[in-house]
C-alpha cells in the first residue's frame, strides 16, 4: 500500500516537505495556489488514511507557518477585570457549508482590517447534519488560514455542546457520555473554547430560580472539571455556560446569580471556572419565518445584556455575557451589541442564506424535492412550504457537500465574495478592527506538534442529532 503522506507530499508540487519529523514550508507562494486547494479537498473527501495525511499535514503547516489554535480565555478574563476594553463584541462564526471557502471568506475580510478577536464553531447538531466532525472542520479553516496569508491565533469554539432534554429524561447517563466523548473528540482536533450547553434542563416549573437552574448549573460544573482535566498543558480552554435556552423566555439577573453561585460551589475548589456565559435576550436560531419565507422583525431586549454582562463582569469575572442567534438581524442591531456591553455574538444562519440564495436553480430544487422527501415528518400543520424549506434546509448540507464544494470556481468566487462583505460588515459593526495585537497578546502560542500515527487512526462515527437544538 503507498504511504498517504508520500502520495500527498508529491502532489504539493515541492512546495512542502517534512524533514526529521517536521513539516517544512518550501514555497510558501507556491503552496497557497493550486496544492492548497487541493490539499483541503483531501482532508474531506479523500480515503480515510488520505484524509488523516492531510489533516496531520495542515495542522502542522500551521505549526511551521505560525497559525496556531489556542483560547481566548485569557482576553475575556481581562476584560472582566478590566485590562481590556469593552469597546468590542467578538463575532462566533458557524461555518456549516463550503467551510474551505466560507473560512477563505472570513480571512479575506479580516486580514485587511487586521481582526484577531473571532471565532470559528460548530455547534453538536451542527456537526451531525453538516458531516463536519471536528478534525475536518479545524483543517479546513487552516487550509482556509494558509491560503489567504493569515498570520496568528485561530479561536475554534465548539458551540451548544449541549445536553438533549428528552435524551437525557430517557438515559441520562448515556446522554451525559455522548457529550463526553464529543467534548473529548474536540479537544484533541484543537478546539480550545468550549461552550457546555446544560441550559435545556432548566425547569421553570421549580418553586425557586436555584432548584430552576441546579441541574444545569450542577453538570455544567461537571462537564467543565471534565474539560479541566483534559485540556493541554498551558492551555486553560474558554468555557461558557448558559442561563436560558435560546427562543425560550429572557434571562433575569436573578437567573444569572442562582447559576453562577450554584456553579462556583460545584465545581471543585481552586479550579478555574468559566469564562462567560450566555443568556436569552429576545431572538431565536434562525430567525423567526413568516408564512411567505421573510423574517419577522425581532425585539431584542438590549437592556438585559447591558445589566447581565455587567454583572458578570464586575460580580464573577468573567467577560460578560454572550447573545446567540443574531445573524438573521436587521443590520443596525449590530453595533447595538457593542454599546450593550455584549462579549460575544453567535451567527450562523445569515451566511447559510448567502450560500442558498446563489445556488444553481437546479441543485437548490434538488435539495428541496430532497427535503420533502426525507424531512415531511417535520412539515407541522399550517406550515407553508416556504417556512418548511427554511427552517429545514440546513439539514441538506451533509448529503449534499460534495456538490456545494464542487459548484464551478466562477459561482465559489462570487459566493465568497458576497461572504466577504458580509464578514467585513460585521467586523466593523461589533469593532473588532484592529484587534489582531490584542489577540496575539493574550492567546498562548503553545507549540504543539501532533503524531501522523494519530491521525491515522481513524476519526469518531457521527451520531444521530434528531432532537438536539439547532
Amino acid at each position: 500500500m503507498d504511504n498517504p503522506l508520500e502520495t500527498l507530499l508529491a502532489s504539493l508540487d515541492g512546495t512542502v516537505a517534512v524533514e526529521d519529523g517536521r513539516v517544512v514550508v518550501k514555497d510558501e507562494a507556491g503552496l497557497r495556489g493550486e496544492p492548497i486547494d487541493r490539499l483541503a479537498h483531501t482532508a474531506v473527501f479523500g480515503s480515510p488514511q488520505e484524509r488523516g495525511a492531510a489533516r496531520w499535514l495542515l495542522w502542522e503547516l500551521g505549526q511551521a507557518l505560525g497559525i496556531y489554535s489556542t483560547t481566548i480565555h485569557p482576553l475575556y478574563i481581562a476584560r472582566g477585570k478590566g485590562e481590556v476594553p469593552s469597546g468590542f463584541t467578538v463575532p462566533a462564526m458557524n461555518l456549516r457549508a463550503m467551510t474551505y471557502d466560507m473560512a477563505r471568506a472570513v480571512f479575506r475580510a479580516a486580514i485587511p482590517r487586521r481582526v484577531g478577536a473571532m471565532i470559528f464553531e460548530i455547534a453538536r447538531s451542527e456537526i451531525g447534519y453538516t458531516d463536519q466532525r471536528p478534525s475536518e472542520y479545524i483543517s479546513s479553516v487552516l487550509a482556509a488560514a494558509i491560503k489567504e496569508g493569515y498570520r496568528g491565533p485561530l479561536f475554534v469554539q465548539g458551540d451548544h455542546f449541549q445536553v438533549s432534554a428528552s435524551r437525557y429524561a430517557k438515559d441520562p447517563e448515556g446522554e451525559l457520555n455522548a457529550v463526553r466523548e464529543l467534548t473529548e473528540e474536540a479537544l484533541q482536533a484543537g478546539f480550545f473554547n468550549i461552550d457546555v450547553d446544560t441550559s435545556t434542563l432548566v425547569d421553570l416549573s421549580k418553586p425557586t430560580v436555584d432548584e430552576q437552574q441546579r441541574l444545569n448549573y450542577t453538570l455544567c460544573a461537571e462537564l467543565t472539571a471534565f474539560i479541566r482535566e483534559r485540556e493541554p498543558e498551558g492551555i486553560t480552554v474558554s468555557v461558557g455556560g448558559e442561563i436560558g435556552e435560546v427562543g425560550g423566555k429572557n434571562s433575569d439577573e436573578r437567573e444569572l446569580r442562582a447559576f453562577m453561585d450554584g456553579f462556583n460551589r460545584t465545581l471543585p475548589e481552586g479550579m478555574v471556572g468559566l469564562s462567560k456565559i450566555s443568556i436569552q435576550t429576545g431572538t431565536s436560531h434562525g430567525g423567526v419565518v413568516l408564512p411567505d419565507g421573510s423574517l419577522a422583525q425581532v425585539a431584542i431586549d438590549f437592556d438585559v445584556m447591558r445589566q447581565l454582562s455587567e454583572i458578570a463582569r464586575k460580580e464573577y469575572g468573567m467577560g460578560g455575557a454572550v447573545q446567540h442567534g443574531a445573524s438573521t438581524l436587521p443590520d443596525e442591531a449590530f453595533n447595538e451589541f457593542v454599546k450593550a456591553g455584549a462579549l460575544e455574538v453567535h451567527l450562523a444562519t445569515g451566511f447559510q442564506n448567502i450560500i442558498y440564495d446563489l445556488l444553481p436553480e437546479a441543485l437548490r430544487e434538488e435539495v428541496y424535492a430532497w427535503l420533502k422527501e426525507h424531512y415531511k415528518k417535520n412539515w407541522k400543520p399550517g406550515q407553508t412550504e416556504e417556512q418548511f424549506l427554511y427552517k429545514e434546509r440546513k439539514r441538506a448540507l451533509g448529503p449534499f457537500k460534495a456538490q456545494f464544494w464542487g459548484l464551478p470556481e466562477e459561482l465559489k468566487g462570487t459566493i465568497r465574495e458576497r461572504l466577504e462583505a458580509k464578514f467585513g460588515f460585521l467586523f466593523e459593526q461589533l469593532e473588532v478592527v484592529d484587534t489582531l495585537d490584542l489577540a496575539v497578546r493574550y492567546a498562548p502560542r503553545i507549540e504543539m506538534h501532533r503524531s501522523l500515527a494519530d491521525y491515522l487512526g481513524g476519526e469518531a462515527a457521527g451520531e444521530d442529532v434528531e432532537g438536539l437544538a439547532d
